[in-house]
């Protein structure tokens, strides 16, 4: 089940409606292998250490597709600090790889079809909204989590206190 682009849970929002910040135990990222756009098996822990911006897409999903020039310009500002964008995808490799090469993703696309509803649940989004994007940091620990477009704004408010 998901949530239609963009919708979110009155009771997970802040006052501002955007970022969620995790509260509670520490939650550690989980380990997870899926294919690459070039049909390459990659695994979060490649990223072990660096800075992740993890965000759950759709190519379908309008507000998904509004977001990712953002990503797209954060990924290029903040690579060198330890900083890396890893989207994955709620649809097909053609249907994310034609919206990638469109847009000119810079950053690690993963395909996870049907089975990134799960790991979305995984990582702190059991309704299954997208988009959906959590920071994590360098140790591991799961941050601000939103279940909502992220504007430039937003990101790099989030991104700055993990690099």
């Amino acid at each position: 089940l998901l949530l239609g682009c963009g919708e979110s849970s009155t009771s997970q929002a802040t006052s501002s409606g955007k970022a969620i910040q995790a509260d509670g135990p520490v939650v550690m990222r989980t380990d997870f292998s899926l294919p690459d756009l070039d049909g390459d098996i990659r695994h979060m822990h490649e990223w072990d250490g660096q800075v992740i911006m993890l965000n759950f897409w759709a190519p379908w999903c309008p507000p998904c597709k509004k977001e990712i020039p953002d990503f797209i310009e954060l990924q290029e500002k903040y690579r060198d600090q330890g900083f890396v964008v890893v989207g994955v995808t709620i649809d097909t490799h053609e249907n994310a790889q034609v919206f990638a090469d469109s847009v000119g993703v810079n950053y690690p696309i993963l395909i996870a079809e049907e089975e990134g509803v799960e790991l979305g649940r995984q990582y702190g989004n059991p309704i299954g909204t997208l988009p959906y994007t959590v920071f994590i940091d360098r140790e591991g620990r799961l941050g601000t989590r939103f279940r909502t477009e992220v504007s430039y704004e937003d990101a790099k408010q989030a991104l700055l206190p993990l690099l």
